[in-house]
């Protein structure tokens, strides 16, 4: 049987109770390949599981804390891993037939970290193809679901890494963001996403070291077990050039009294769902019932920040998969074929260009920053989409010229420095969870986790499980 309050104890309590021989890790690990078992068949979160190979890394962890040996802040933790990023000697597929059969001989710098500091890897997670979609559905692996609602989507692309915490499978998995892909699916899954600024865990996994929108980071049921993920995995590392210095860690604690912050509904232009609007406004009022003075503001940014982000994506894509689309363009995604199609027609002065409309974009935000310490803003501009949806239904204007989508995540990667935040906002009346992003200075990780903290413990809403 699983044991349930075991499966959802957040990563900082297990790694705690650990420590203290009050939990084994052999009894964790047991415990989430149970659970695994139990709610994979439904969900179709993981697309690999190492039982054997976890259960010994867990005996191993075991000896260690009986020994009195010096263990790492995540000793004997379970983690995941998303299927986009790199594991040695273990297929990493990215999701489609292209990486089918492709076994990696290096770990990526944050797997190499995150295992480093003791946590157990217990599976790869499912991941949209190429990470392209905000929807985890794949040719290769299938559809993946959401815990609150089996016919809704998870979000994408890290929605069976967020699927898999929100289940409680494991406590913390590996996500990465190029447009929302942590903070989407955590918003969908009713948990914990953070985009870190930009280089401050090392990205490793593509091509180029110079592209400017990509981030690692993790998917946690706690704002607490989101610090200790960054705090085990930042910090420089050659394989990124742009990585940045270490800094002191980011606990996620402190007062928010007196504190400033923003308030935007729609960024300027988004279509925001009722429900969505007054979880937003209700977490709001509750950061001003503890002493934060927020204030509504406007922005002044229009959808060219969007159709700018995806330019970027479909030449990157075209980059990462041109030379083999026609080999593969039956086996592949519609959308990430059209992606690579689109990507091919574009010049390098539109690509320029994007720059530029990055730069339209941080010079409407910078005097926002400048008054505030931080943004608040919905996640999602609707609840999770029934599975099948697809990028497709997305992207008209409706009657009054706002933006129809379901992304709110994708402009602050336009402006990666800023650290970004995904916490539940509550739920709708159907029952899906809602998220709050909160987006912060340049580099000031540590604001948006003392903020997110805050809030998290006034609204209550972390303790909640989905019925699966």
């Amino acid at each position: 049987m699983v044991d349930l309050d075991l499966a959802y104890m957040p990563a900082t309590d297990l790694a705690t109770a650990i420590r203290a021989k009050d939990i084994s890790p052999v009894e964790a690990v047991e415990n989430s390949l149970a659970r695994i078992d139990e709610v994979n068949p439904a969900l179709n979160c993981f697309c690999f599981v190492f039982a054997e190979e976890a259960l010994e890394r867990a005996r191993e962890a075991e000896r260690a804390v009986a020994a009195g040996e010096a263990l790492g802040p995540l000793h004997g933790v379970p983690i995941a891993f998303k299927d986009m990023t790199p594991t040695k000697a273990k297929r990493t597929t990215r999701g489609s037939y292209l990486y089918e059969d492709w076994v990696p001989d290096r770990d990526a710098a944050i797997v190499e970290r995150l295992i480093g500091a003791g946590a157990i890897m217990v599976g790869k997670t499912n991941t949209s193809e190429l990470a392209y979609s905000f929807f985890t559905e794949t040719p290769l692996w299938g559809i993946t679901r959401n815990p609150w609602n089996t016919e809704c989507t998870p979000g994408g692309s890290s929605g069976g890494s967020a699927a898999a915490v929100a289940s409680g499978c494991v406590p913390l998995a590996e996500g990465c963001d190029m447009g929302g892909s942590v903070r989407l699916p955590a918003a969908c899954c009713g948990i914990v996403g953070h985009k870190p600024s930009f280089g401050r865990i090392p990205f490793d996994i593509l091509p180029s070291q110079f592209d400017s929108f990509c981030h690692f980071g993790p998917l946690a049921r706690r704002v607490a077990d989101a610090a200790l993920f960054l705090s085990a995995a930042e910090g420089p590392d050659d394989r990124d050039a742009l990585s940045l210095p270490a800094v002191a860690p980011a606990p996620a604690n402190g007062s928010v009294d007196g504190m400033r912050v923003a308030l935007s509904i729609d960024l300027g232009y988004y279509a925001v769902d009722g429900e969505v609007e007054a979880n937003t406004r209700a977490a709001a009022d509750c950061l001003r019932s503890l002493g934060v003075i927020v204030e509504e503001v406007e922005i002044g940014w229009n959808r060219e920040i969007n159709e700018a982000g995806w330019l970027h994506w479909n030449v990157y894509t075209a980059m990462l998969a041109a030379d083999r689309l026609e080999e593969f363009r039956d086996r592949m995604d519609p959308a990430v074929v059209t992606a690579i199609e689109e990507g091919l027609k574009a010049t390098g002065v539109e690509m320029k260009r994007v720059d530029l409309t990055r730069t339209e974009q941080w010079d409407a935000i910078a005097p926002i920053f400048a008054q505030y310490e931080a943004l608040l803003c919905p996640t999602m501009a609707l609840p999770a989409p029934a599975v099948g949806t697809g990028e497709g239904a997305f992207g008209d204007d409706d009657a009054e010229g706002r933006f129809q989508h379901y992304e709110m995540t994708f402009p602050f990667n336009m402006i990666s420095p800023c650290p970004a935040l995904s916490i539940p906002s509550g739920f709708t009346a159907a029952g899906l969870p809602t998220g709050l992003q909160i987006a912060g200075r340049r580099y000031d990780d540590a604001t948006v986790l003392r903020i997110g903290a805050a809030l998290e413990g006034a609204l209550g809403h972390a303790d909640l499980r989905p019925d699966i």
